[in-house]
């Protein structure tokens, strides 16, 4: 098929699916590989492929730059002795464990090594894509681990193509691929993000902002693949160090562009890999000889099983060394067993088996390239169309407390961003010359929006205090709803009536008559008898209003970043709070002039 062809054919695929899935109540990414798989079926459409180096150097680095851009920096540095065993001795364990259940199927043990490394590492964008029904602590571990263990991987999988080719292989150029790899890898990474930081530091445009934030993983990836080194974990780590300096090579502007912009593609990207996995799957299915088909499926499904069993005993076993001090020596078991089935495979398994070479051939059945293909485009479809249905129930079923620590953590942030603009305003008012009456009605709104926070926190707490006391008094009766309870009153602020107590204004009821006035004439619609307008211009008070509150802006993201640096509030409230104050002063700049 043309190119053209099959880019209509994919959109309407994730059209269609985007569609459908709300209505059947099915995540999205389902929807797709299943609508991939009835593609199939059509022998001309089969015929679409999906070169390894597609997925490497098109979809990879724009999904997991924007996966570490998404990623809390804080639950990183928190859990760091759960994400380095996690994503690197597991995936070592698990290849180790799938190459050892394919040579008990007659599989030569180098194939089975290179079939262990492509389906080890979950996938970052198919955890991102079916994980967030998880709670966010759990979610930010695994997704974190999924960013970090392609590279372990990888390694893995040139280690193994090395002996099925016949290299030597010894310890010592295992210990130097594992070096290059890592060391190599994140050196590309920060480097790349430090130009990029030189570069745009005092950049403006919002257009070339975005452009170079969009050029950044790419870069990533191909300094990487220039010394040899891994390309996936260079773009996380510039990922990681942009996410963090993000603020200081930013405008409002472009972060609202980023904003509208990023997830679209992104979910477009994603949503295209589905579909071609679906498709994929029909193709190695129809190209493998019928006497091979029960063999591999029954490999198939052992090598999944296995997996799973492998990721709960690693989880188990290395409990005690990742738990947080007072935590029970070996954690949540309910917790462990929603971890396992969350590892969902995805991508990248996908583009290493694609890249295992044609020549990769021997004796017996499974000993080829398409062996390997095929086992680990079923373990795919197996973890999405298996494991991602069954984790709403095991959720259900493990009944996790909720985590509100975001909540918690944005209504603080919002509370204390704006205590520390009404305490800056009369400063402010006097640095900029703002008159008595703009600073008035500034700090009268700071109150308003102050109260209205304190009042959806109280709320909040009381709607999760009756819940609780609902549940323990029956568990086997639906608790009523929750009473939000009583919103403080604000009274003190005068607030019954008029704004300003004493203005009146008058609206015109002859709206209907202004198509008949002369086109030159200038008719008042709404006037206050408290403003003459040759004395005091509205424009003046306007303009007097955007100063002070564009200074506001400026201290209540000085507050913000402080309690993001000191750890108060995670760096994903950070930006969720910055882009409200992005959205303001977008409002009171314009669009053209907020840069």
């Amino acid at each position: 098929m043309e190119g053209l062809e099959v880019t209509v054919l994919i959109g309407l695929s994730i059209l269609i699916g985007t569609a459908l899935a709300p209505r059947l109540r099915i995540a999205t990414p389902l929807v797709l590989v299943v609508i991939g798989l009835l593609l199939g079926f059509v022998p001309r459409l089969r015929e679409i492929q999906l070169p390894p180096e597609t997925v490497l150097l098109l979809f990879l680095p724009v999904m997991l730059f924007w996966e570490s851009l998404t990623t809390s920096l804080r639950a990183i540095r928190r859990s760091l002795r759960y994400i380095i065993p996690m994503s690197t001795l597991l995936v070592v364990a698990s290849a180790f464990a799938v190459a050892w259940i394919a040579t008990l199927f007659g599989m030569p043990w180098q194939v089975g090594l290179l079939l262990g490394a492509a389906v080890a590492p979950p996938d970052a964008t198919a955890v991102a894509a079916l994980g967030r029904l998880l709670p966010q602590r759990m979610f930010m571990k695994l997704k974190a681990e999924s960013l970090t263990n392609d590279g372990t991987a990888l390694v893995v999988y040139a280690i193994a193509l090395s002996l099925v080719l016949g290299e030597n292989v010894t310890p010592w150029s295992i210990t130097l691929t594992v070096l290059l790899s890592y060391l190599g890898g994140a050196a590309a990474g920060i480097a790349v993000a430090a130009l990029a930081y030189l570069a745009l530091r005092r950049a403006r445009d919002a257009l070339v902002i975005n452009i170079a934030l969009l050029l950044l993983p790419f870069g990533a990836f191909l300094v990487a693949e220039v010394i040899h080194a891994s390309g996936v974990l260079a773009v996380v780590f510039a990922g990681l160090i942009v996410a963090w300096m993000l603020p200081r090579i930013t405008t409002a502007t472009s972060r609202r562009q980023a904003i509208a912009a990023w997830p679209f593609g992104v979910y477009l990207l994603n949503g295209a890999l589905f579909v071609l996995i679906g498709l994929e799957v029909q193709y190695v299915v129809h190209d493998i000889p019928g006497r091979q088909i029960g063999l591999l499926l029954l490999v198939t499904v052992a090598a999944w099983a296995a997996l799973l069993v492998v990721r709960y005993v690693f989880q188990l076993m290395f409990a005690p060394f990742a738990r947080n001090p007072g935590a029970p020596m070996f954690g949540n078991n309910r917790s462990r067993i929603v971890s396992t089935f969350a590892g969902f495979r995805g991508a990248v398994s996908l583009a290493i088996a694609l890249s295992v070479p044609t020549t990769v051939t021997g004796e017996g059945d499974l000993s080829g390239r398409d062996a390997v293909v095929f086992v680990t485009a079923g373990v795919i479809l197996l973890s999405l169309l298996v494991q991602g249905p069954l984790l709403p129930a095991i959720l259900r079923w493990a009944k996790l407390p909720p985590d509100g620590m975001a909540e918690d953590e944005y209504e603080l942030a919002q509370r204390t961003i704006s205590g520390a603009a009404l305490a800056a305003l009369d400063d402010l008012a006097a640095e900029h010359g703002i008159s008595d009456g703009v600073r008035d009605r500034a700090r009268r709104e700071g109150y308003e929006r102050l109260e209205l926070a304190n009042a959806r926190a109280y709320a909040r707490e009381s709607a999760t205090d009756d819940a609780q006391i609902a549940e323990m008094e029956s568990m086997l009766h639906e608790p009523d709803a929750p009473n939000t309870g009583p919103v403080p009153a604000t009274g003190s602020l005068g607030l019954s009536g008029g704004a300003g107590g004493g203005t009146r204004y008058v609206v015109s009821d002859a709206l209907e008559g202004r198509a008949a006035a002369s086109p030159g004439s200038l008719e008042m619609l709404a006037t206050s008898e408290d403003i003459d307008l040759t004395q005091r211009s509205p424009i003046v008070r306007f303009e007097e209003a955007s100063r002070l509150r564009l200074a506001l802006l400026d201290r209540k993201r000085e507050v913000l970043m402080r309690l993001s640096r000191e750890g108060t509030i995670d760096d994903l409230v950070m930006r969720q709070v910055e882009g409200y104050l992005d959205l303001e002063e977008v409002r009171l700049r314009g669009i053209e002039q907020t840069g």
